[in-house]
């Protein structure tokens, strides 16, 4: 039985709220993944997003942010995120 995929806006909603990103790109790469296995068990993304939140972390806990904000979401509906994430001054 598949997992349904997550909504775009839900996931954004959800960035925007709790990242603040000056920018935020996120698209549903799920097509490239048909046939795969982990494609029933939801979709797959990518994501690239700035925001001040990020200043001084390193990549890991700047992905822990991203999977706080998608937590619920990571959990029914998300099989891969692909996370480039940002400081506004490394753009």
């Amino acid at each position: 039985m598949s997992t349904p995929k997550a909504s775009l806006t839900e996931m954004e909603a959800r960035l925007l709220a709790g990242l603040e990103p000056s920018v935020l790109k996120l698209q549903d790469d799920s097509h490239q993944h048909a046939g795969h296995a982990g494609a029933k068990e939801g979709g797959h993304y990518s994501l690239s997003i700035v925001s001040e939140r990020f200043k001084g972390l390193g990549r890991v806990a700047r992905h822990r942010l991203v999977y706080h904000c998608l937590a619920e979401l990571m959990q029914q509906g998300i099989h891969a995120l692909a996370i480039d994430a940002r400081a506004p001054d490394e753009i």
